[in-house]
């Protein structure tokens, strides 16, 4: 018999033998270091230490991963690899990353900072889902029959197939690094394209375990390369490149602009996943107690590193005070630590230039009047972690919806919450961000839930709940928060080029 403890020995153990060496690059099915041979550290939130490094890439180390990516989808093995076969070949990937969720989960959460729980359920446990759901689609990438009516009489069939676009350049974000991944990994093989794939420079271990697993589920050689490196070297020089036939970023609106800006020069597709300001808003006949839960819940999970974090508490006057009150109880009672505790359930910042990021804006809000209601500083912990990126759940009262902490995405957990009166209003301070990515809203009253959700200039609109996703529902936003969607039918689109073929049967 096998105890209980051993999936986790196991996993640690691999984890220690994955960090205590220096990590390669993969490219071509071969694992290699930067042409220049620079590197850099990838450190542990928790404590600010170096866990290993890995290779800092650059545009030469770009060149050579898109020219294997171009090299794979030309090949006729991957070309004409049947669609029940590549839909066989993601399922093997999903078991591949589901018999290694353990260690996955241990390799996301030093890297990263977030508690393994979270990890193993959102981040590897969503990966597993991804894959799942795109493995069904190869076989159903289906073109029409279009009844058309030609000059002259002609009798014309008209179709259209669909097409994989190419070689696809995946830039993702470190707050979940290997699901990012996976949203777009999956959808990009279903279709048929190949990948050269950036990860953020804070977190790219377990996007290189990951690599490490694609080819042992047998993904050829060249389908999927992963390049460490900046994203000021490597991932401005992955959107730009001209063998580049599709760019796909998860990030910051600001950056976003840039990717447009250099993809502009091959006119490649873009789809875009940027920032958020989630209004959060709960009417009179709430639960009081359910929704502070939830609200707290919306804000702080993932160290409130979150695109879709409800940062934006709107609360009817009539229940604003007890709301507040059981938010701000809920924001002190959460244990802050480092991720391998399983008593935490916030761990640290990603970095250290995140954490002073964030403490700038609660310093910003003390500076303009808002009234501090829970956390604002760095917790206490102990040695070795007291020198981690921590700072504690914070909640604030802005006065008027003009403050910093209310217009701008802190990305960290801050809430400001706000009282409203008067519905027409609330939607109007709702809408008024340039983000549009999601929103919340609480109400026991379901029909002017729905008018308030048709109102709302948000991509998700969760109603009586809050960060739910699936593979198999479109994610984005409206505004600056985004171009396209992830995930569901939809998102193939962007994978695919419709090619429209006549046949002149007269």
């Amino acid at each position: 018999m096998h105890s209980a403890a051993e999936p986790v020995t196991r996993a640690t153990d691999s984890v220690s033998r994955f960090l205590a060496e220096p990590r390669t690059m993969f490219i071509g099915g071969h694992w290699v270091g930067a042409l220049s041979g620079r590197s850099f550290a990838s450190i542990d939130p928790a404590t600010g230490t170096v866990l290993t490094t890995v290779p800092d890439g650059d545009a030469a180390d770009i060149d050579r991963a898109v020219q294997a990516a171009r090299h794979a989808f030309d090949d006729p093995g991957w070309r004409r690899m049947s669609p029940m076969e590549r839909g066989a070949l993601l399922n093997r990937v999903a078991d591949v990353v589901e018999a290694h969720a353990d260690e996955l989960a241990l390799l996301e959460s030093r890297d990263n900072g977030k508690p393994v729980s979270v990890a193993r359920a959102v981040d590897v446990g969503t990966s597993v889902k991804l894959f799942r759901y795109f493995a069904g689609w190869p076989s159903k990438l289906e073109g029409s029959t279009i009844p058309v009516s030609p000059r002259g009489g002609l009798r014309v069939l008209n179709y259209t197939t669909r097409q994989p676009v190419g070689v696809a350049g995946l830039i993702v974000p470190w707050n979940f690094p290997v699901s990012m991944a996976c949203w777009k990994l999956a959808p990009a093989l279903a279709t048929g394209c190949t990948v050269v794939l950036k990860p953020a420079e804070e977190t790219p271990l377990s996007t290189l375990r990951l690599a490490e697993l694609l080819q042992e589920a047998g993904v050829p050689d060249g389908v999927v390369n992963v390049v460490t490196g900046r994203g000021a070297t490597a991932g401005a020089a992955l959107a730009a490149h001209d063998g580049v036939d599709k760019i796909a970023f998860t990030g910051s609106t600001e950056t976003g602009r840039a990717i447009v800006r250099a993809a502009a020069g091959n006119l490649k597709k873009v789809s875009l996943e940027l920032g958020g300001k989630s209004p959060n808003i709960v009417l009179p006949d709430a639960d009081p107690q359910a929704v502070a839960e939830a609200a707290a819940q919306a804000v702080f999970f993932n160290q409130g590193q979150v695109c879709t974090a409800g940062s934006r508490l709107y609360v009817h006057r009539k229940i604003f005070d007890e709301v507040l009150d059981a938010v701000a109880e809920r924001a002190r009672g959460i244990v802050v630590g480092p991720g391998s505790d399983p008593a935490t359930e916030m761990g640290p910042l990603v970095s250290a230039r995140h954490h002073e990021r964030v403490s700038g804006y609660i310093a910003a809000g003390r500076e303009q009047g808002a009234r501090l209601a829970a956390g604002g500083r760095r917790p206490d912990l102990d040695a070795p972690y007291d020198g981690g990126y921590f700072v504690q759940p914070t909640v604030f009262v802005a006065p008027d919806d003009g403050l910093r902490i209310v217009q701008e995405e802190i990305f960290g957990p801050v809430l400001a919450a706000m009282s409203w009166d008067d519905v027409d209003d609330l939607v109007e301070r709702a809408n008024d961000s340039p983000f549009g990515l999601s929103a919340g809203i609480w109400t026991s009253d379901l029909g002017h839930a729905h008018r308030i959700a048709d109102e709302l200039q948000a991509g998700t609109v969760w109603i009586n709940c809050y960060n739910l996703t699936d593979p198999a529902s479109p994610f984005g936003g409206f505004k600056q928060s985004g171009w396209g969607r992830e995930m569901g039918r939809t998102v193939l689109d962007h994978y695919t080029e419709v090619k429209s073929v006549w046949v002149n049967l007269s």
